[in-house]
């Protein structure tokens, strides 16, 4: 059973929510919040499996509680909760942000109800909710931003030549099997130097892949 906890400040959303994710067998609904302090204290207490999590909320917003969230090494791990975050607008200014904490994707509000149960079942995998067609939109919404100065990540040194090669092309949106066509090796071997990188960067999905290799400077923004 994958457990589901839902912050959302409308209650209206919470009751739609509930009730698309109890009508399916696998999935259960543990607990509502109406502000991010709240789904904070849920997700310590109730160590759902997801949070879909509301960007702006009173008080502590989203981003801050999904920040906090991920910080917090006892809801880390093999089995850690994962957090989807929900957005009024396809790319916004939170979406990056959002990604940048640790997010592990994001959806739309108004995704089809068959959308967001596949995205639920999906992060609960441990899979990042991040498609290559909406990698390359985030990368595109925030290319023309001014320059930044890159923050190579501490633990960049321990990538191989070729596993940096393989994270800069997940950055640019590639899935796996364009990186095997890209770089002429099977899916199998992409897939697996794509693991070893997400391990060696203590990162918690690919995802948080893309976010690494443009703060590293893997890939210019």
């Amino acid at each position: 059973m994958i457990r589901v906890l839902l912050a959302d400040d409308q209650e209206l959303v919470r009751i739609g929510l509930r009730a698309l994710l109890d009508s399916e067998d696998d999935l259960e609904t543990v607990g509502e919040a109406a502000d991010g302090l709240r789904a904070v204290e849920l997700a310590r207490r109730l160590r759902p499996d997801v949070i879909l999590m509301d960007v702006r909320m009173p008080g502590v917003d989203g981003i801050e509680a999904t920040r906090r969230i991920v910080a917090d090494p006892s809801l880390g791990g093999p089995e850690a909760t994962r957090i989807i975050v929900l957005t009024t607008f396809e790319i916004d200014e939170y979406v990056f942000e959002a990604l940048s904490v640790g997010a592990s994707g994001f959806l739309i509000k108004d995704t089809k109800p068959a959308e967001l149960l596949r995205a639920v079942r999906v992060v609960a995998g441990g899979d990042a909710l991040l498609s290559p067609s909406v990698t390359r939109r985030v990368v595109r919404a925030f290319a023309g931003r001014p320059s930044r100065t890159p923050r190579p990540h501490p633990r960049l040194e321990a990538l191989t030549e070729r596993e940096r090669e393989i994270v800069a092309l997940v950055a640019e949106g590639l899935a796996n099997d364009e990186i095997a066509a890209r770089l002429v090796i099977s899916p199998a071997t992409a897939r697996t130097h794509v693991s070893r990188a997400i391990s060696k960067l203590g990162a918690r999905d690919r995802a948080q892949l893309v976010v690494f290799a443009y703060q590293s400077g893997l890939v210019a923004w």
